[in-house]
């Protein structure tokens, strides 16, 4: 698979913090520079080390000094693992799910496995460490002029977080998800085995069924993907709908013929205002711009959808053209009111800073207290991601607007690259199916409890023959659950890679939040 030498945050020595780190630089193959990208910038976190080969000779594997040090990484990990009688769970720095858990079991320290450890652009391919984040992934990738097929919309999502669960963006109508992408993972199970699982091994079994999986199968030390050309930049065109029926006519019509009044389809996404306010955004690369938006800052990009019609952005700042904003969901931070944006320190508009702050207000509550002392009604909280078939978007839209009333929302259109069952999260592969992406809050009505509308949601979702990812608060009992995901087969893989539950099942971890 390449490249393998890792560095993790204890190994770079006392150097004087992030600086030093970023200017780390070790000599690990002969000829080729290994030096460190990202390290803090954009937004990251400094954690871990993006390492990229520079220069065009290419070597034929890892020095033996770079083995060693990746197998001392991988024992250690098998070592924290077999050292606990109790469940375990990663301790990660970073994360995008939204569900509360129950602060128990033993934490794997996994700082070692984040870094880019490879980039192919020649063979279409990219040996990535399980705990990198798509910003540095990208960042490594984008040097070479390539980027992963799908590229989520959140820079602190980690490729092992995206496969194990699910992600999706506005390659997907062309590209699938991001698990189907993937050649081979070098899995960490619940024995403490490490396995390579490819979909034509031994361990073919625990490849399907390891997307969906949330860690309960096991963990992702490396992966190898493929990747794709890029250009230097993206145009932008939005189409404006008022109806919703007209709006994913088109879509599906854009989604068959990939172009739009002759123009090249590379990426293709919604947004929706109001039942009557619909948008399609198109994006095409091009070699040239005749100039380039920065959503970076002061200007708020989901705003402009409706301000212009066509506009253009570096390729790097389209990948991350939702990062900055978190979709629309800072405008509960006040981060979107002009003095409070002004006064925003530029480096904190980044998702990653708002999840932080929804996590404190779930541990302290401070919102919550002052809400009862002014009288103001509870708030349920909605974090939803749902696929439904294309042809079934419309209705979904109307249920939306009669029972959730939570505007703005985000439209993808999703169809799987192969014929392939991915066993946990199986899609009709023939089928043309949207993602419509809602969060927000909104209030408890009368004679209800908090969760009920999310209840709703779910039998909506069943009702208009889609899915719903579990990357946020489920509440499906354990029947319907595991008949919707994978029950059968994943106890089966679930026997065979976990057979003392030294993993949480999928059941505990999603909906009893464990």
């Amino acid at each position: 698979m390449g490249a393998s030498w890792v560095a993790g945050r204890g190994e770079l020595g006392g150097g004087s913090g992030r600086k030093a780190r970023c200017e780390t630089v070790r000599e690990l193959y002969d000829g080729v520079r290994i030096t460190s990208l990202s390290c803090g910038v954009s937004g990251e976190t400094g954690r871990g080390r993006v390492f990229q080969r520079t220069g065009s000779k290419r070597q034929n594997g890892p020095t033996a000094q770079a083995a060693v040090d990746y197998e001392d990484a991988r024992g250690s990990l098998q070592r924290q693992l077999a050292g606990s009688a109790e469940p375990v769970r990663l301790d990660k720095r970073t994360s995008n799910l939204f569900r509360s858990r129950d602060d128990c079991g033993r934490r794997l320290n996994v700082d070692a496995f984040s870094g880019v450890l490879d980039v192919d652009a020649e063979a279409g391919t990219a040996d990535v460490l399980g705990m990198t984040t798509y910003g540095q992934l990208v960042e490594a990738t984008l040097e070479h002029g390539v980027m992963p097929l799908v590229v989520p919309q959140l820079k602190t999502i980690t490729i092992g977080g995206a496969v194990a669960g699910l992600g999706i963006e506005s390659t997907s109508f062309r590209n699938g998800l991001p698990h189907e992408s993937v050649l081979e993972m070098e899995i960490l199970t619940g024995t403490g085995e490490v396995v390579v699982a490819r979909p034509d091994n031994e361990h073919a079994a625990l490849f399907w069924a390891f997307p969906n999986s949330y860690g309960t199968l096991g963990y992702a030390l490396r992966l190898q993907i493929e990747v794709e050309p890029v250009r230097p930049f993206v145009a932008l065109r939005h189409l404006p709908y008022d109806s919703a029926e007209a709006c994913f006519a088109d879509l599906e019509r854009i989604c068959a013929e990939r172009e739009v009044d002759g123009e090249r389809v590379d990426f293709l996404d919604g947004t929706a205002f109001a039942p009557d306010e619909l948008y399609l955004t198109v994006g095409t690369f091009t070699d040239t711009a005749p100039s380039s938006s920065d959503y970076t800052g002061s200007n708020i990009y989901y705003r402009s959808i409706r301000e212009r019609e066509r506009d253009h952005l570096t390729v790097g700042d389209y990948l991350w053209r939702w990062d900055t904003d978190w979709f629309w969901c800072s405008r509960a931070f006040g981060a979107q009111h002009r003095l409070i944006r002004r006064l925003w320190p530029k480096r904190w508009l980044r998702s990653d800073v708002y999840h932080k702050l929804v996590a404190l207000e779930s541990r302290v509550g401070f919102k919550r207290r002052v809400d009862r002392l002014l009288r103001r009604p509870t708030v349920e909280l909605i974090v939803q991601d749902i696929e439904v078939p294309v042809g079934r978007a419309t209705a979904f839209l109307d249920y939306l607007d009669r029972d959730v009333d939570l505007w703005p929302v985000w439209l993808c259109p999703l169809r799987q690259r192969t014929e392939a069952r991915w066993d946990l999260y199986p899609l009709d592969p023939g089928a043309l199916y949207v993602n419509v992406g809602f969060w927000g809050g909104v209030p408890v009505g009368p004679g209800e409890t908090e969760g009920d509308r999310d209840r709703r949601i779910e039998r909506a979702v069943a009702a208009h023959d889609g899915r719903k990812s579990l990357y946020s608060t489920a509440y499906y009992g354990p029947e319907e659950f595991w008949q919707l995901y994978g029950g059968e087969r994943y106890r089966e893989v679930k026997r065979r890679y976990d057979p003392d539950a030294r993993l949480r099942d999928l059941y505990e971890k999603c909906v009893q939040r464990r």
